[in-house]
């Protein structure tokens, strides 16, 4: 029989392996029956219960706490059922198997937190939170996910919404009852809604950025040219030898890329091959790789070699260096001092580190000037920090876009028919709606869905 949202559905929902606890998740119309049949009598709402668990032939499996969540009280709205046993994967899988065999069905990816969303829990994008926070590695990220988790993108899109409702109301009044005594219409005021409500919209939508580096994690590529020690620096960076390192020039041939959570952030470190303006030709290669990386950097550490003079960069490379995404890193400070007169007069205001690569000196400094940068974003958006995903981007950019277009019709009265204001704001509501989670399609849900693990 296929799947339905009436199923009493069960999984395991830690990870699999040897551990202390294993928390087997139940949620379906059947979880009271089945509290009752392995506690030995009607279940308390929210009290753990200590019970041995039996299989239905009656031999003993573990001694478990079963605790009954009734619906809609629940993380999925509806009666829910957790089984804490020991962590040991066989008798987890007896659980379930027994489960099973009790009339659930194995949980899809994502189901339990499907089952919330369609039963008016979370939002979707308070869904998408989810995932986010299983998948945060650093200080940033998780604050960002606990925002949304809570609703934080959910109540900003509701009283978009809100606001939207109200000003097609007073457009379609107009179109709907033109011999009505309505009062004359104000375009003026109109407009000036329109106008911040697509302000606003256009400040969530500069976090997007910002929400995929914290995704991500901030890919930071290291360049500079042959033997200037950016190898040895990503070995420092990443606390062990994780890139062969040689006094002969051009060893890196092809791109290394290590994560670190560095402060409150997850950092992509990205080594590269060295930028030789005459470059063998398996060399040849492993510098168009750099290019590509480099075309895809969130920050840049290009390391100078303090013993010898600046180099030259591509301008592939140069063309995308800022103050805002560059650390200049002068390697070999044990050998000499860095020559910062010598530095291009584009490059004199970006900040600046001197660092032994070797002895590991002015590492620390560095560090801290990564996570400087990298702050900068978040003290551009402010404190009010709710960082949206790809999905959450496109929606809000369709719906400023929308709103655009209203203004423009706004401002020129009598050019356009109202309708067709109308029918923006509502492409704008729309577009909005869809962030919540306002979709027909099941499909679409389905999608967002499978990502997730089983259990959740």
């Amino acid at each position: 029989m296929p799947a339905t949202h009436e199923d009493t559905i069960a999984a395991l929902a830690t990870p699999h392996g040897e551990s202390a606890i294993a928390l087997v998740r139940v949620s379906g119309g059947e979880c009271r029956r089945l509290a009752g049949e392995i506690c030995g009598g009607a279940p308390l709402p929210r009290v753990a219960r200590h019970a041995d668990y039996r299989d239905r032939a009656g031999a003993l499996v573990d001694d478990v706490l079963a605790t009954f969540y009734a619906g809609p009280a629940s993380y999925t709205g509806e009666d829910s059922l957790e089984i804490a046993c020991h962590g040991n994967p066989y008798i987890a899988q007896r659980v379930v198997e027994d489960l099973f065999a009790r009339g659930c069905r194995a949980a899809e990816p994502g189901e339990f937190t499907k089952r919330a969303f369609l039963n008016g829990r979370i939002d979707l994008s308070q869904a998408e939170a989810v995932m986010d926070l299983i998948h945060a590695r650093g200080e940033r990220a998780l604050e960002a996910a606990n925002r949304q988790l809570r609703g934080a993108l959910g109540k900003q899109i509701a009283a978009a919404i809100e606001q939207l409702v109200g000003v097609v109301a007073q457009v379609e009044a107009y179109i709907d009852f033109p011999e009505e005594d309505l009062p004359a219409e104000n375009r003026a005021r109109l407009h000036g809604e329109v106008a911040t409500l697509r302000a606003d919209l256009g400040r969530l939508l500069a976090t997007a950025h910002y929400g995929a580096l914290l995704r991500d994690g901030v890919r930071t590529v290291i360049v500079g040219e042959p033997n200037a020690g950016k190898s040895s620096l990503l070995n420092r960076l990443v606390g062990w030898d994780r890139a062969l390192v040689s006094p002969e020039p051009g060893t890196t041939r092809d791109y290394l890329e290590e994560p670190r959570v560095l402060g409150a952030h997850k950092i992509r470190f990205v080594d590269t091959a060295g930028l030789n303006p005459s470059p063998a030709p398996l060399e040849r290669r492993g510098i168009e790789r750099t290019l590509e990386r480099a075309a895809e950097a969130d920050l840049f550490l290009v390391v100078l070699d303090a013993t010898r003079p600046c180099p030259a960069l591509p301008a592939e490379v140069a063309s995308r260096l800022t103050a805002a995404n560059t650390v200049l890193v002068w390697n070999k400070t044990d050998l000499a001092a860095p020559a910062a007169g010598a530095l291009p007069e584009a490059w004199r205001e970006f900040g600046q580190v001197g660092v032994s690569a070797l002895t590991g000196a002015g590492i620390g400094g560095l560090e801290e000037k990564i996570t400087e940068l990298i702050d900068r974003e978040r003290l551009r958006i402010g404190d009010d920090l709710i960082a949206i995903n790809a999905r959450h981007a496109a929606a809000l950019s369709e719906a400023t876009q929308c709103l655009a277009f209203a203004e423009a019709k706004l401002s020129d009265a009598g050019v356009a028919p109202d309708e067709l204001m109308a029918s923006d704001l509502r492409g704008a509501m729309d577009a909005l709606g869809r962030i919540g989670g306002r979709v027909d399609h099941e499909r679409v849900l389905d999608k967002l869905f499978s990502s997730f693990c089983i259990g959740k």
